[in-house]
């Protein structure tokens, strides 16, 4: 019996999915896709290379951006080939060790984009409520072990994911209902038991993008307080429009990411159409859009661009 299962696991492929009802068009539906790629890969190049040549730019808050954009590079590289094969030649297949790869990659990056979330909301409390300490408290060594940290947690935690789909057998229909593989669809092809994955994924959910979303959530309200017992209008303004660019990242990544998981787990009489437009906004549009709002909120990267 083993080993008839084990060679129905190694046969096994997995069908990824564009939109339903749509493949008389999907060669119209790349090119959305393609810009969306092409923009998020050379925008947070060049936010990258901007704050690396440009010492006046080489501050903790920036040094987190260039953070999140080596993330949102990561994303892109790893969602967006097997969505434009879809689109562009048809090819659904992936193999299971391929699938457990990619989400192993969507995942680890994902839980590093909310922790890097969280540290740009700590170095913006840091800036606002404790700014005379700003400087000896965000040393580049710190926000170094910062970046080890919060990198090790996720890998750590999306470690284990390929691992435990892989101990399944995938006897039921193959056919994921996304572009790419997540860990919350893939289990629920398994014919066994999947009670540890949905129990471990919902710990992980939890420990990282629900522990940093309230951590955020605290941080902006101790911001609030000190901003508001500021005398002067306009330095409370000026405060303010500080995290606006911030403010903006987190509702791109939070919001999306919490619906989906949401959905995937409660939400089965929800419509598939938006259970794919979601899953597309989830990955595509926070890389597409932080480089964009940071270059139009921050005024000295702004002016870096401008003048290369």
């Amino acid at each position: 019996m083993s080993a008839v299962n084990d060679t129905k696991f190694s046969s096994a492929v997995f069908l990824l999915s564009g939109i339903p009802g749509q493949e008389d068009v999907h060669l119209w539906i790349s090119i959305p896709f393609c810009l969306m790629y092409v923009i998020s890969i050379v925008g947070n190049s060049v936010i990258l290379f901007i704050i690396k040549t440009e010492p006046s730019l080489h501050e903790p808050m920036y040094i987190f951006l260039s953070m999140l954009a080596v993330t949102d590079l990561g994303l892109s590289i790893a969602t967006i080939p097997t969505i434009l094969g879809i689109y562009l030649f048809n090819s659904r297949e992936i193999s299971p060790d391929a699938c457990f790869a990619q989400l192993f990659f969507i995942h680890s990056l994902s839980f590093i984009e909310s922790s890097v979330l969280l540290s740009m909301a700590f170095d913006r409390f840091i800036a606002i409520c404790d700014p005379l300490r700003y400087v000896s408290i965000l040393t580049p060594l710190r926000i170094a072990k910062m970046g080890l940290v919060l990198v090790l947690r996720a890998v750590a935690l999306a470690f284990p994911l390929p691992f435990l789909l892989k101990r399944f057998r995938y006897c039921q229909a193959n056919v994921l209902s996304h572009s790419y593989c997540l860990h919350q669809e893939v289990m629920k092809l398994a014919c066994s038991d999947i009670t540890v994955n949905s129990i471990y994924g919902l710990f992980i959910i939890v420990s990282t993008v629900g522990l940093d979303s309230l951590l955020i959530l605290l941080s902006y309200v101790m911001i609030l307080k000190t901003v508001l017992s500021i005398t002067s209008h306009t330095e409370s303004l000026r405060a303010l429009s500080t995290c606006i660019s911030h403010v903006c990242a987190v509702l791109i990544f939070y919001i999306p990411v919490i619906g989906l998981s949401v959905i995937h787990r409660f939400g089965n009489s929800s419509s598939h159409f938006f259970q794919i437009l979601l899953g597309y906004v989830y990955l595509l549009v926070p890389p597409l859009m932080n480089p964009i709002v940071y270059s139009v909120k921050s005024k000295h990267l702004r002016a870096r661009i401008i003048r290369v």
